[in-house]
């Protein structure tokens, strides 16, 4: 919420991250120390996007600012959307580093188990944004929330 103190948004987003770790925690069988490793990852994750969420906000604006301009700039939407997938890529390595962290806290059922929550959510490499986790983890909400 733009209102919002930026340690009051982050409260927030810890809380909505523990929340969605601890579901997902009960559906692998996870034990509580498992459950406190996986919420400190998901935590760091979301604080490391959440600079690269807040670029690609900026990078939309700027790219609807070019289309709507009296002239087209085309070197100035090739550069942006550059930019763009530079970002989307640096999001990509460091969910999947996440998810990786987050998988060798695991036993090899629970990964199984992990696995089968993810084909349910359209993740972790077929969601609608088609990169590591879909859109549910990506930059539009989930782990970074809005």
């Amino acid at each position: 919420h733009p209102m919002m103190k930026p340690e009051e948004r982050g409260a927030k987003m810890d809380e909505r991250i523990t929340r969605m770790v601890k579901h997902m925690a009960v559906e692998v069988d996870a034990t509580p120390e498992q459950t406190q490793k996986l919420i400190a990852i998901a935590k760091a994750v979301a604080k490391d996007l959440a600079p690269i969420r807040e670029k690609l906000q900026t990078a939309r604006q700027r790219g609807i600012a070019l289309m709507a301009a009296p002239q087209i700039d085309r070197q100035a939407l090739e550069q942006l959307r550059v930019e763009q997938i530079s970002m989307m890529d640096s999001n990509s390595k460091r969910l999947m580093q996440a998810m990786a962290d987050s998988a060798e806290v695991l036993t090899p059922a629970q990964r199984q188990k992990f696995a089968e929550q993810f084909k349910k959510m359209g993740g972790p490499m077929g969601g609608p944004m088609g990169g590591p986790m879909g859109g549910r983890f990506g930059h539009h909400g989930g782990m970074g929330g809005q």
